[in-house]
């Protein structure tokens, strides 16, 4: 019969109000608080912190969407008290695309434990799953191995380098875009503070016709960057700034294909 959702909007551009999720929260006790950490369309950083308290004060988990912010930028899992989170291989983990890393809490497990109808989906189903990881190694699908390998020598490359290192990183090729943008007289249309590093979402110049510049990036110098969606479709450029493309070089071949067309 699936679920009764309440959904908590904030104005495209701006991070969720912490006030008007505890309200929600408090009015509909819910199983499961669902929220994004880095949300690509509009480049907001959610802030996570402090929300395990609102929710398991109901009884409730707490399930993160961390597929892009993982290894671009602090996810404190334990600290935060997430009990349930996934991430993508693709982003800034600089891995093909086709796995999701999942992470569950001892209370996400208990409460999967204590479950009373068969999960409808098969491939989904968590309970399989944790027979195929435990000592029943019972079936559960045929393992992409390639991508496990491939998985294991990104998170490698990740140790490497070190977390810190890797934030800085893409902290630091944010920044430069940003500076790039305010001498191109450009403005973001995500809010100062709740910006993320690896998704810039930056506002076209009024009158430019924003898909024809991102056509002519692709054609004339090779470089494809997204375009907005929703409330910012046709307004808005997107520039990912993830994993291996968090560099002084990628910011200005970027930046400078952007000032020739602009010209």
């Amino acid at each position: 019969t699936g679920a009764e959702v309440t959904t908590v909007d904030a104005p495209w551009g701006r991070a969720l109000d912490r006030d008007a999720l505890a309200a929600a929260i408090a009015r509909s006790s819910p199983h499961v608080v669902a929220v994004v950490h880095a949300e690509t369309s509009t480049g907001v950083a959610n802030d996570i912190a402090g929300l395990a308290d609102l929710v398991h004060a109901r009884d409730g988990l707490l399930v993160v969407d961390c597929v892009t912010s993982l290894a671009g930028m602090p996810v404190e899992i334990d600290a935060w008290g997430v009990d349930a989170a996934y991430s993508g291989t693709q982003k800034c983990l600089s891995c093909p695309p086709g796995l999701s890393p999942v992470t569950l809490s001892p209370r996400a497990v208990a409460r999967l434990d204590r479950r009373r109808t068969k999960v409808p989906s098969w491939y989904f189903d968590l309970t399989l799953l944790k027979s195929y990881w435990g000592q029943e190694r019972a079936y559960h699908h045929t393992a992409p191995i390639n991508m496990l390998y491939a998985l294991h020598e990104a998170l490698a490359i990740v140790r490497e380098e070190g977390l810190p290192a890797r934030f800085l990183r893409h902290r630091a090729a944010h920044e430069r875009l940003a500076a790039a943008v305010d001498e191109l007289g450009m403005t973001f249309v995500s809010e100062a503070g709740h910006r993320l590093p690896m998704l810039n979402a930056i506002a076209a110049p009024a009158g430019v016709d924003e898909a024809a510049i991102r056509r002519r990036l692709l054609d004339e110098h090779g470089i494809e960057i997204g375009g907005g969606l929703g409330d910012f479709k046709g307004k808005a450029w997107r520039i990912g700034l993830m994993g291996h493309g968090a560099t002084t070089e990628s910011v200005d071949t970027v930046v400078g294909a952007l000032r020739a067309l602009l010209a």
